[in-house]
C-alpha cells in the first residue's frame, strides 16, 4: 500500500498532469483520452490544479461513488486545502458561500430549507406547466426563420422560465441574470470579473427578497424570506441561496437539453428509439443514459479528506484535497458495459452525473422532469431536426465548469 506524507510535505512527480485534461479532437462527447489511461493505470493519482496544488484524482466509479457517500469526506470550501475549480470559483464562494460548500450540521440545516420545493411530488406537479412551456416555444421556433440557434430559442427558455416561476424571479430579467451566469460558471474568467458579477447578483436577488418581505408570494424566494423574518439566516444567505438555485437551476439543464440534442443529432439511430416512443418509460431511460453518458459537470467534484482514509491502495491523508472524476466514472465499464457507447435503451440510474450521497443534487427531480418533458416532445413535433452546420463550426463550452455549447444552428 503507498502512503504519502503531511499536506504540502511530499513533493509530487514531474510528471504530475494538469487538471481538467483536454478532450480529444473530433470527441467533444468523451472525456479527455488521459482520463481512461489514469482509470486503467492509475485509478487514484496525483494531478496539478491551476494553482499548483496536487490534489488526489479519483476515477473509478467504485471508488468515486464510495467517498462520495463517506462522511470522512467533506465539502467545506474554505478549508486551505480545498481544490477550487479556478481563481473565480474560489473568489465567488468566498463571497456567496452556500451549503453545497459547507459540511453537516450547517449544510443539512441550510439544505433542509429548500428541499419541499424539489421534491419529486412537488416536481411531477409541474409537468403540465412545463409542458406547456415546451409546446410555446417550440410553436414559437416552428412560426419563426430557419436555421435557428436552438440554445437561444429553446435550451435557455426553457429551465429559465421554470425555475424562475419556482423561485419567484422575473423572467423580464433573464438577460440580466443569464450574461452574469456565464460569467460565473466560465473557468478563464478572473476574480475580479467574478467579484463584480457575484455582487451584481447578490444586490439583484437581495432586492428581490426585500420585496418578498413585504409582498409574500407563492414561491421559493418568499419561503426563504420568511426565514429571514424568523431569524434562521440572513438576508445574505438568503440571496446567496437564491443564486445558487437560479443558476444551478437554469445553466445545468439548458446545457442538458442543447449537447444532448446534439448527441442525438450524431446519433440518429438513437434519435430515432428517443422520438418513436409515447411510453414515458423509454424517454426516462434516455434521460438518464444522455445524463451518464455527457456528464456536463466535467471538472469534478471537489472535496476535503477530514480524516485518513484508505481506498484503492493509496492512503488519502486527513487534509488533503480530493477530486472525484464523476465524468469518468460513469464511462467506467467495471459499472457500465461498453461505456463508450450511447444507448438510450441502457436506464443506468445509478450513474453519478447528479453526484452521490447527502450533497448529490438538490435539483436531479425538476431536471429529471423538465428533460423528459423536452426530450418526449422537441423530436416527435420536429422529426426533420437536423444541423444547419458542421459539427466543426460548433462552440464547446471547454472553458466552462460546465460542458455544453454555446450554439446549435438546427433547421427542418
Amino acid at each position: 500500500m503507498s502512503t504519502i506524507s503531511a499536506p504540502g510535505t511530499d513533493v509530487p512527480p514531474a510528471e504530475t498532469p494538469d487538471y481538467p485534461m483536454t478532450r480529444a479532437a473530433g470527441c467533444p462527447f468523451d472525456p479527455p483520452p488521459a482520463l481512461h489511461t489514469r482509470q486503467t493505470e492509475a485509478p487514484i493519482s496525483r494531478v496539478r490544479l491551476w494553482n499548483g496544488t496536487t490534489p488526489w484524482l479519483v476515477t473509478r466509479y467504485e471508488d468515486v461513488r464510495a467517498l462520495l457517500a463517506d462522511p470522512r469526506i467533506g465539502s467545506d470550501s474554505t478549508h486551505p486545502h480545498y481544490p477550487h475549480q479556478s481563481p473565480a470559483a474560489k473568489e465567488r464562494r468566498r463571497q456567496s458561500r452556500t451549503f453545497i460548500t459547507m459540511d453537516d450540521p450547517e449544510h443539512a440545516r441550510l439544505r433542509r430549507m429548500v428541499t419541499a420545493a424539489f421534491s419529486i411530488k412537488h416536481v411531477e406537479a409541474l409537468r403540465p406547466a412545463i409542458q406547456k412551456i415546451v409546446d410555446d416555444l417550440i410553436d414559437a421556433m416552428l412560426a419563426g426563420p430557419r436555421p435557428v440557434d436552438l440554445v437561444q430559442a429553446f435550451a435557455l427558455p426553457v429551465p429559465s422560465l421554470v425555475i424562475c416561476a419556482l423561485l419567484g424571479v422575473p423572467y423580464a430579467d433573464h438577460d440580466f441574470f443569464q450574461t452574469n451566469s456565464r460569467i460565473l460558471v466560465r473557468s478563464t474568467t478572473t476574480p475580479e470579473q467574478a467579484r463584480a458579477a457575484t455582487q451584481l447578483l447578490l444586490d439583484y436577488l437581495d432586492r428581490l427578497i426585500g420585496d418578498k418581505l413585504t409582498h409574500p408570494t407563492d414561491d421559493l424566494l418568499s419561503t426563504l424570506a420568511e426565514r429571514v423574518r424568523a431569524g434562521e439566516i440572513s438576508r445574505h444567505e438568503a440571496a446567496s441561496m437564491g443564486i445558487l438555485l437560479l443558476i444551478a437551476g437554469h445553466e445545468t439543464t439548458a446545457n442538458m437539453i442543447a449537447l444532448g440534442t446534439l448527441a442525438l443529432l450524431r446519433h440518429p439511430d438513437q434519435l430515432a428509439r428517443v422520438s418513436a416512443s409515447d411510453d414515458p418509460k423509454p424517454i426516462a431511460s434516455a434521460v438518464e443514459e444522455l445524463l451518464r453518458y455527457l456528464t456536463i459537470v466535467h471538472s469534478g467534484r471537489r472535496r476535503v479528506a477530514r480524516e485518513d482514509i484508505e481506498i484503492g491502495g493509496v492512503t488519502i491523508r486527513a487534509g488533503e484535497g480530493v477530486v472525484l472524476a464523476n465524468d469518468i466514472g460513469n464511462r467506467d465499464p467495471a459499472a457500465f458495459p461498453d461505456p463508450d457507447r450511447l444507448d438510450v435503451d441502457r436506464n443506468p440510474r445509478h450513474h453519478v452525473a447528479f453526484g452521490f450521497g447527502v450533497h448529490q443534487c438538490l435539483g436531479q427531480p425538476l431536471a429529471r422532469v423538465e428533460l423528459q418533458v423536452v426530450y418526449s416532445t422537441l423530436y416527435r413535433r420536429i422529426p426533420t431536426l437536423r444541423l444547419a452546420v458542421g459539427l466543426d463550426q460548433i462552440p464547446f463550452k471547454h472553458d466552462g465548469t460546465v460542458y455544453g455549447v454555446y450554439e446549435l444552428p438546427v433547421t427542418w
